[in-house]
């Protein structure tokens, strides 16, 4: 209990109405869409060049969707994962026509890693939680936008002063932003976050480790 906290971004999946889906549906589209998107991010790692370990802490699954623990040296990648997420959903709604899209919330948080009943490693803290909180309010999250916290948003902001080349390649995806949103959850209390969105959407690989993409320019 002793080990310390992992700072870094959480990325929560939540299947639009899910619960009033039959139990053959619900299903059917939780299983295509796992299958769907570990393929969309074994893509990614391949054009990363990096390992799913060096992306991803973890998943967990919360039976309408999941969330993912990102690596801590992806700080600030979160919002660009899932905005990848939303706009690959799209590919799976001309799938299935009960399939009415994904709430993706962002959050740059604390979570601790703990061994389950059954031994396998998971993941425990207050970013989850506090994750979680932005997908409850339906006023703000809905299909078409992520919405991310005040504190995953200064995450992407120092992320993208340490890649130019994301800046610039959000700017040809035309990447938006809403002003700031305060909403109180059901234990009443006060959280900030933001919405954001891409006119041109597509899906962004992580970037590549220093060391591989020394090596390619030499």
């Amino acid at each position: 209990m002793g080990k310390r906290a992992i700072q870094t971004d959480i990325v929560l999946i939540d299947i639009i109405d899910f619960s009033r889906l039959g139990m053959d549906m619900q299903l059917e589209i939780i299983s295509y869409l796992s299958l769907t998107y570990k393929k969309m991010i074994q893509k990614m790692l391949k054009a990363s060049g990096i390992s799913m370990e060096h992306m991803l802490q973890g998943i967990i699954p919360t039976g309408d969707g999941f969330y993912c623990i990102l690596h801590p040296s992806l700080r600030g990648f979160g919002p660009i994962l899932g905005l990848s997420f939303l706009h690959f959903s799209d590919f799976i709604a001309k799938e299935y026509s009960y399939f009415k899209g994904i709430r993706v919330g962002v959050h740059t948080g604390k979570v601790h890693r703990f061994d389950d009943i059954l031994g396998h490693e998971n993941f425990i803290g207050d970013g989850l939680n506090e994750c979680a909180r932005y997908i409850e309010n339906k006023n703000l999250a809905n299909s078409n936008t992520v919405i991310i916290s005040d504190k995953a948003f200064l995450s992407l902001e120092l992320f993208l002063k340490s890649h130019t080349d994301y800046q610039e390649l959000l700017a040809q995806c035309e990447f938006r932003h809403s002003s700031i949103h305060t909403f109180e959850d059901k234990h009443h209390i006060t959280h900030h976050g933001y919405l954001i969105w891409m006119r041109k959407g597509g899906i962004i690989p992580p970037p590549r480790p220093t060391w591989l993409a020394s090596s390619k320019k030499s």
